[in-house]
């Protein structure tokens, strides 16, 4: 039997980002929640929108269920037929879809952007990435920036207590 060595290091398994990214980080799994937002909820709906495999499709959809974003329903019974439909949890993964889209957009002209987020009813173009209580956007690296949380290790607490212009507990 080979030991491999993990690459996850101790700071990363308490990280919000990392573990996150366990469970969206691949890249079908990204582009199948995007598709979840927009009401497609059926495995040939998914297949025919991004071209998957059948075999990766159901391996990505099993493991969607697995982590509580999708949940599995039947919708007929003669054959017996599934629908994949998000679950509160993966409604809440939302907002990362949408800032992962402007992040993409921003690096593009506008007549180049092939998807945009509107306003439903205006029909205007929106800013998505911004701190809902002060409208302010987040890039600002200065304005906003991590700080290790109550359920911080020692580990973590290092980290940001050594990063130039992170807050340290109680500023």
């Amino acid at each position: 039997m080979v030991v491999v060595a993990s690459r996850i290091r101790l700071e990363d398994r308490e990280c919000p980002l990392s573990t996150t990214v366990q469970h969206v980080g691949e890249w079908w799994t990204l582009l199948i929640l995007h598709d979840a937002f927009d009401g497609y909820t059926r495995f040939d709906q998914f297949q025919e929108s991004l071209g998957i495999s059948s075999s990766m499709l159901t391996t990505r959809l099993k493991a969607l269920v697995a982590d509580g974003l999708l949940e599995r329903r039947p919708y007929r019974t003669n054959p017996v037929r599934h629908e994949y439909v998000l679950t509160e949890l993966g409604h809440s993964l939302r907002p990362v879809i949408v800032a992962l889209a402007a992040w993409g957009n921003s690096r593009l002209a506008p007549a180049e952007r092939s998807m945009i987020l509107v306003e439903a009813h205006s029909g205007e173009e929106v800013e998505p990435v911004v701190d809902a209580g002060t409208g302010r956007r987040l890039d600002d690296s200065n304005a906003y920036v991590f700080a290790a949380g109550p359920a911080a290790s020692d580990v973590m607490r290092n980290r940001y207590a050594t990063n130039p212009g992170t807050p340290t507990q109680g500023e």
